[in-house]
Order: C-alpha cells, then structure tokens, then sequence
C-alpha cells in the first residue's frame, strides 16, 4: 500500500468520476483507475461499485475513506515537521559558557532545522517567560517549585575563589575558605540572587567568621576590577573562570564543602513540544556535565 494509491483513493471517493480525479491531480485517467486496482488487489476488496453511470463506494471503500484521510493527514504533518523551521526559545544564565555551546551542538545534531534564540533576563524573569510561554525553557540555577513549571536537573556548578593575584594567598593552589576572614566579601545583592549569596555566606559561618562587607551588585566585570586593584575576594562558578582573562585577578579553588549550586533547566509542567524534549536529550548526552556562571543565577 502506497501513499499515492491511498491519495488517488481519496481523490475518486470525493469527486465520485475518475475523470474529474484525474483533473485535480494533473495526470491521465488510466494511472489513476490502475493505482486505484493495485490497491483493491492489495486489500481484497472492490472499493468503488463502477458502472457507466455513476462511481460509488462500496462498504469496503466507506470504511476505508475516514483512515485513508488520516494517513494522508500524518504524513503531510510528518513533512510538515521536516521542511519547517522552527524556533526554540531559551532563556540563559549569565556564564554558562562552554556548557552551552556543547549543549547547544548536541541540539543541532538532533534538531536541525530549529533555531535557537537565546534570551537572558534575571532569574525570576526567566521562570516567568517559561511560565507564561515566553520562553520555551531557561536554564536556572537552583529554581524554587513553582505551579505550571517543571524542573529538570542538569548539574551542579562549584564556585572558585577570584582574589587579588598580588595577594599572598594567591600563591596557594587551594585556599581554605577561612584564610579569607579578613578580606571583604563582594557580591551580588541577595534580591538578585538568594541562593548564590546564601550558599556563601552561609559557607562562611560554616568556616568560622561572618564576611566582611564589600561592594554589593554591580556586574561581575566590575567587581573583578575593583578585586584586581584591592583586597577584595568573590566567587565565580568554575568553567566561566577557566574563561576569564584577568592578569591582575587570580581564581583559585576553595576548601568549602558543598560550594556549588545546580543548574536545571526549568520547562512547561503540560505537554511540552518536540523540540524542548530534544533540549532535553541534548543536556543529557552532554559529555562532560560543566559548571559556569557568574553573579547571576
């Protein structure tokens, strides 16, 4: 059984005249009537009661008709879903660096006629966006539950140390999260990001001393600017410092256990689209599950 037969079918059941089916589909009578006869063999069955008069269809061909439609349907909507491009919509975090770029090739490969347009907006903008279809999913770091959202777990994104490279304790190649009692602590405002600021400071009472005070907010350029020209210290996830090139800014690992925060990529909790479930796909076959970020989640 053929398409083209199950078409041709169609065709005859709805203009009832083999002549007129040949018209609409733009080819001659007799290839229409001989693939119309392949399919009755095919099945076993007269479709059509033919006489000079009239074309009608049997009781074979009426049960036929409604599932022939649908497999002709099916298909236009498989080809449909090849030939059209569509478009996925992500919302990001800040610094999620190499992790995305191989997250977003592993997507390619399995969508390729999708685009991706990246969106980055602050966490709770992002959740917002995927809640109220904005966004077709974000990436989130430790995302609350909230009603209509789904939370997917990708990986967890362990912080580093950026002090002055002209401090002492730049020459160590781990520092104990304590030796950074006396220095000021500068970091996002925790409006902007509860989880990362709670997860450090509450790393700090875990060490021993409350952290100084620094500047709070501001982009993570800046503070690392004003790191590289003082005694000040802050913490930048991993794989966006690997990224980072500031001569007069080191990155150094920490003695903290539980430093880290997950990533998760956050998503619709109804019926989600087959590009989203490929996404997903995507972050799993992700080969080396990778940590990055900056101030914001």
């Amino acid at each position: 059984m053929e398409l083209r037969q199950l078409s041709y079918f169609v065709t005859v059941a709805e203009e009832l005249h083999f002549g007129r089916a040949a018209e609409r589909l733009h080819i001659v009578q007799s290839a229409v009537s001989q693939q119309v006869r392949r399919l009755e063999r095919e099945l076993g069955r007269d479709l059509f009661d033919r006489s000079p008069r009239h074309v009608r269809l049997t009781a074979a061909g009426e049960r036929l008709l409604p599932e022939a439609r649908e497999v002709l349907a099916a298909a236009e909507r498989a080809r449909a879903a090849v030939r059209e491009r569509g478009t996925l919509r992500l919302g990001t975090s800040n610094g999620l660096g190499d992790h995305l770029d191989r997250v977003l090739d592993v997507f390619a490969g399995l969508a390729p006629d999708t685009a991706v347009e990246l969106t980055s907006a602050p966490a709770r903008e992002r959740l917002a966006q995927v809640a109220d279809g904005r966004l077709d999913a974000a990436f989130v770091r430790a995302p609350e539950p909230a009603p209509g959202l789904r939370v997917v777990p990708l990986w967890q994104d362990p912080l580093v140390v950026a002090l002055p490279a002209a401090h002492p304790l730049a020459r160590h190649e781990e520092i104990a999260l304590s030796d950074l009692a006396a220095l000021p602590l500068g970091i996002t405002d925790r409006r902007s990001n509860p989880a990362l600021v709670d997860l450090v400071v509450g790393a700090c009472h875990a060490a021993g001393f409350e952290p100084a005070p620094g500047p709070v907010g501001g982009s993570l350029q800046n503070t690392l600017a004003a790191i590289g020209t003082g005694s000040l210290w802050t913490v930048v996830y991993a794989a966006h410092a690997r990224a980072l090139h500031t001569p007069r800014v080191a990155f150094r690992p920490v003695r903290a256990p539980g430093l880290s925060l997950p990533t998760a990529l956050v998503i619709g909790a109804g019926r989600t689209p087959p590009a989203v479930d490929l996404l997903v796909r995507a972050c799993s076959a992700d080969p080396a599950p990778l940590t990055s970020g900056d101030h914001e989640s």
